[in-house]
């Protein structure tokens, strides 16, 4: 079973936050912005010379022209011809040495991106070889996990942060996180919701470390479940383990270089939350050796997950091989119209048992949501 094509597709799918459009329109470098209408992702396809099929997923939104460009330029050829892995040691072999070929762009940004999309859908094609989903070859016991609403930013205004924590309690979540930066936003949330709910903050890497750790004394009183990515630089970790003295959880790791990046942050207490994100550290094989590292240290992980494609999914069969209190982080809002069923998201996911990923994109919408689409075949690569 030989690797006979490569597809990447970059998307840009509308969707409904329920907020305001801002007066002032800027570039939107996060994801979480109020200036975004659309959410682009950039999806893999792998073909064999078989018929079969897998998908993957690569970070992300608006560097994904980068991350595509290293895909066309670095990453597929590597792959084309080559066999498809038959089990996990082969994956893991050849996933090993396209690193290795690649080592000298670094072991974070857009390579280390479109490396992580092509692996997760080797792991597609995997699980369809070897006939299991992807959550049964993982070892996990469970196909059924919990979810949490990851909200996009309401512009720091508490009224309206606290209506839409209110929103995300009455459709049934319990676990919720927001894209804030004000105290008073925060609070308004807290103060929003029911003693049992649970939330947390993602500032996106804002502050110095002493900005940050005088914030996280004061939130400290609102018992959020984490604090996100509070300083910046965000591999500071010196600077997360002294904030995290203040007081208050805190979670990074969304933009560790690599799954060898992870390393320094046990010996530094440096967070009490890891957060691997599977589109950008590597891909399944990374998470893997991510969570196997932070189990042997006792320390939680939650991956992270604000995109909706196939890295999503994979990221779902990754929450099952967890603990059951780990839940699924899913943004907030409703794509219009949806790339496959799963995204209308409700408290609770049940995976599939279809073989590999389970992902699988209504055609259509992936045509005519589609900004730039190239194939590189083994065939062409070989003339």
């Amino acid at each position: 079973m030989k690797i006979s094509h490569i597809e990447a597709i970059r998307l840009a799918i509308p969707f409904e936050s329920d907020r305001s459009t801002p007066e002032e329109q800027t570039t939107a470098w996060n994801a979480a912005s109020p200036a975004l209408k659309k959410m682009e992702t950039l999806l893999v396809r792998i073909t064999t010379d078989d018929g079969r099929q897998g998908w993957g997923e690569g970070f992300g939104h608006l560097c994904n022209p980068v991350t595509l460009q290293a895909l066309e330029s670095l990453v597929i050829p590597l792959f084309l011809g080559k066999t498809a892995p038959e089990s996990r040691e082969a994956l893991t072999a050849l996933v090993s040495e396209a690193e290795q070929a690649l080592h000298a762009f670094g072991r974070s940004g857009p390579v280390r991106y479109a490396l992580s999309a092509i692996d997760i859908a080797l792991w597609d094609l995997l699980g369809q070889h070897l006939g299991q989903p992807l959550w049964q070859l993982l070892g996990a016991t469970r196909s059924e996990i919990g979810l949490y609403a990851s909200l996009v930013s309401y512009n720091n205004q508490p009224e309206e942060v606290a209506r839409q924590v209110r929103r995300a309690w009455q459709a049934g979540f319990r676990t919720m996180k927001l894209h804030e930066t004000d105290y008073a936003a925060i609070a308004a949330a807290r103060a929003a919701l029911p003693q049992e709910a649970t939330l947390m903050v993602d500032v996106n890497c804002p502050w110095t470390v002493a900005e940050a750790t005088a914030r996280a004394r004061q939130l400290a009183e609102l018992k959020l479940g984490w604090l996100e990515e509070p300083i910046w630089p965000p591999d500071d970790i010196a600077g997360l383990a002294a904030v995290r003295r203040a007081g208050t959880p805190i979670a990074a790791g969304e933009n560790v270089c690599g799954d060898w990046g992870f390393e320094p942050f046990y010996s530094a207490a440096a967070v009490d939350v890891l957060q691997p994100s599977v589109a950008k550290v590597g891909g399944i094989t990374a998470m893997l050796r991510v969570m196997a590292q932070a189990a042997g240290h006792g320390i939680k992980v939650v991956p992270h997950c604000f995109y909706y494609g196939a890295g999503l999914l994979a990221t779902a069969h990754l929450v099952a091989a967890l603990p059951q209190d780990i839940l699924l982080e899913v943004p907030w809002i409703r794509f219009t119209p949806q790339l496959y069923p799963q995204l209308d998201f409700s408290p609770t996911l049940t995976l599939s048992t279809t073989p590999g990923l389970g992902f699988s994109p209504d055609l259509a919408v992936l045509k005519a949501h589609t900004v730039s689409h190239i194939t590189l075949s083994a065939e062409a690569s070989h003339v």
